[in-house]
């Protein structure tokens, strides 16, 4: 019996004595099964290649971390220090030993909060291993596929887990597609933790939205008017997504500007073409 990965997307599900036949992340319409055709792996499997993560500071108090080679979605994770209480953000399917020892040192993981389905990955591996408990919004309890006590789904339209870190339900991406506010980070000025429930865009000056982003389906004008309004109510200066990018300064003016912008776009009048 196995607990098998999801080559494409990563997610883990409970162990079973063969691979399953489908992954229900990948065969809905916000992902997709590879070309190549569903293939699977274990984390034992991923231990014996030539995987690590690597884990940089980015701000004080603020870690992120990142599995190379590449790997399925290639999303960040970050962990936040926050006041007695470190909070890791959205989540990584490799784990190893290192991993644990490294994030021990910073003093551990108190909790785990996931933004959207795609990237549960291995959390219940991450929760084991940490004794830490993993917060998902109940709007998203249909796609969790590997259950465990660990899971802790959480209702309404905010959550606090310490003081200073604050779970919003945005939506949009997904139904309970969840975000991070850190009220002391970038010198108190706040950061906004977004998955890709909001997408930093090339140009950091600008973020997006999208129903899916590989199939390039966009949301509706009125659920992108209603994600900047809860964004708007959120007091934040810097924006880190699920792959790295930052919009370092003035971050809830780029929200609200790109929803303007993207509201625009959907109803015809930014521009003609």
């Amino acid at each position: 019996m196995k607990p098998y990965i999801c080559s494409t997307c990563g997610v883990q599900y409970p162990p079973t004595e063969h691979p399953p036949e489908i992954c229900t992340i990948c065969t809905e319409e916000r992902q997709y099964v590879s070309p190549q055709g569903q293939s699977w792996i274990t984390l034992q499997e991923m231990r014996e290649r030539n995987f690590k993560n690597t884990i940089q500071e980015d701000e004080p108090r603020l870690y992120s971390i990142h599995t190379e080679p590449a790997y399925a979605i290639s999303q960040t994770a970050y962990l936040i220090q926050g006041n007695h209480f470190n909070l890791l953000w959205d989540c990584l399917t490799y784990l190893d030993h290192d991993t644990i020892a490294y994030l021990k040192q910073l003093g551990g993981i108190d909790a785990i909060a996931l933004s959207h389905p795609h990237y549960y990955s291995t959390q219940v591996e991450w929760a084991e291993a940490f004794e830490a408990p993993i917060y998902i919004h109940e709007d998203d309890k249909e796609w969790v596929t590997r259950s465990s006590p660990m899971i802790k789904f959480w209702s309404g339209e905010t959550l606090e887990l310490s003081d200073g870190l604050t779970l919003y339900r945005l939506g949009g991406h997904y139904k309970g597609g969840a975000i991070v506010h850190w009220s002391q980070g970038n010198e108190g000025k706040g950061v906004l933790l977004t998955g890709d429930i909001i997408q930093v865009a090339a140009d950091r000056n600008w973020v997006s939205f999208m129903y899916s982003y590989p199939n390039l389906i966009p949301l509706p004008a009125s659920t992108v008017e209603r994600m900047a309004s809860t964004a708007q109510s959120i007091p934040f200066n810097r924006l880190y997504n699920a792959f790295h990018r930052v919009v370092a300064e003035n971050a809830s003016q780029s929200v609200q500007r790109s929803a303007k912008r993207y509201i625009k776009a959907l109803k015809g009048e930014w521009f003609s073409t």
